[in-house]
């Protein structure tokens, strides 16, 4: 008997009777069992495929457009101009390659980051990055409440304190949508994308930004890096595009698809979501440039640099842009929040369950991972209402920014092992470019915190 469980061990066993060599255990559970590969893809044809592919990408992308992004983008705009839209593509592309590796981890092993980690690193190692990515999802939150919030008091005059509580709610349209198909929540979630994209374009048309000087911002500038001011808010940016538990996130939806789990099949799993992700993220890319050309264009230009708090952009525009551009504004601003707020929960019930492997009723699981984060969220919200949102939403973003590198560096570990990945293993080229990100942005995070330190000191 425990011969048996030693080689069971040593030679882990997937759901399809496959050998798994490079893990300790077998697959256990999935994440999101209720909606684990409900989604059909069969089918003959290029354009039905994609279809049918189509819809974690945009689960994804909606957290690389939160209102933690609007806060840094605002910021961004109005202080810098169009400096930093260098920063935001540079990021979105980071944030491609980290997705795409995500997505590849899912569908190649049958286990999310999450379980990952948690096979592969010891308990305390696993329970560490399990608090880091609540911290991580937990600012977030923060960023999303307020931001709905703000929405909600802009648009209906509800005070900040009861939005907080309206936002809280969301865990049950996620309950209620899930049960409906996990088609229907991606398709709830496109719709709100579409809002928000076109709220933008049509910012964008009243504010007639100068082409070239739009162009020559998505140029890397040095005085990015050298000035501490712009530094801090690019790495606010960086932690607002490329989010960690959306690794997490991806890693796992990816697996509503009912692929075949044979060679061929993953092969072809992997290459569709990975174009649904890049199509998707574009679009957040839009949006994010959106939000900052538009605070250069507005705000930079006509002596507002000061301008950071949501409100203050939104009592501006109308006045500087005309009828109906604060009321656009609002109305991103609500559909982006809530939008987050529902992919947040997933994010969650993903990250609980796979580091802490506990089962639990969906009802009760969502309302105790919702409740992990929204809770210190809720409390900060309401303590600060309507003033220093602002500092609370680019603050943040660069949490976020510091809890990144403990889920990138384990997800392109395991993506470049062979014994994890078989014949899928990242080639030569992007094992290196997958490590320069890596360290690029603990290199970014080490920096901020060195800056921080020496303003706290002096």
């Amino acid at each position: 008997m425990a011969i048996q469980l030693e080689r069971a061990q040593r030679k882990p066993i997937d759901e399809s009777g496959q050998h798994q060599p490079g893990w300790r255990r077998a697959r256990t559970t999935p994440s999101l069992v209720e909606v684990y590969r409900t989604v059909p893809v069969a089918g003959k044809g290029w354009w039905r495929k994609i279809l049918a592919f189509a819809g974690p990408g945009y689960l994804v992308a909606v957290g690389y457009m939160d209102p933690g992004n609007w806060a840094t983008d605002l910021a961004g705009g109005a202080q810098f101009g169009y400096t930093l839209l260098s920063v935001i593509l540079a990021s979105n592309l980071m944030a491609i390659l980290l997705q795409g590796l995500a997505s590849k981890l899912g569908i190649v092993t049958g286990r999310d980051l999450a379980q990952a980690c948690r096979d592969h690193y010891s308990k305390p190692v696993g329970y560490f990055l399990w608090v880091a990515c609540e911290i991580a999802i937990a600012a977030c939150d923060l960023a999303e409440v307020i931001g709905t919030a703000i929405a909600l008091n802009l648009i209906f005059h509800i005070p900040i304190a009861y939005g907080v509580i309206i936002t809280s709610l969301d865990v049950l349209i996620v309950l209620y949508l899930q049960n409906k198909g996990f088609r229907l929540l991606e398709a709830l979630v496109i719709t709100l994308i579409a809002t928000v994209g076109v709220c933008f374009l049509w910012e964008i048309l009243l504010a007639q930004p100068p082409f070239l000087a739009l162009m020559h911002g998505f140029v890397p500038a040095p005085e990015v890096v050298t000035n501490p001011a712009m530094l801090y808010v690019a790495v606010g940016i960086l932690g607002a595009t490329v989010m960690p538990h959306n690794l997490y996130l991806h890693s796992s939806i990816v697996q509503t698809r009912q692929y075949d789990e044979t060679s061929e099949g993953k092969r072809e799993a992997v290459r569709f979501a990975f174009i649904d992700s890049t199509i998707a993220l574009s679009f957040a890319l839009f949006i994010n440039a959106a939000i900052l050309i538009i605070a250069a264009a507005t705000f930079n230009t006509s002596g507002h640099a000061e301008v950071g708090e949501i409100q203050d952009a939104y009592k501006l525009l109308t006045p500087l842009l005309g009828a109906g551009a604060s009321t656009m504004f609002a109305l991103a601003l609500l559909a982006s929040g809530q939008n987050s707020t529902l992919t947040g929960t997933l994010a969650g019930q993903i990250v609980m369950e796979g580091f802490l492997n506990i089962r639990l009723r969906p009802w009760l699981r969502r309302l105790i991972t919702r409740a992990i984060a929204i809770i210190p969220a809720a409390i900060v919200a309401i303590m600060y209402g309507e003033s220093g949102t602002a500092k609370l939403l680019v603050l943040s973003q660069v949490i976020l920014s510091m809890q990144l590198s403990f889920a990138v560096f384990p997800l392109v570990r395991f993506t470049s092992e062979k014994a994890k990945m078989g014949e899928f293993t990242n080639p030569a080229w992007l094992k290196l470019l997958a490590y320069a990100v890596a360290l690029i942005i603990a290199a970014l995070n080490i920096w901020l915190l060195i800056q921080f330190l020496g303003k706290s000191v002096s």
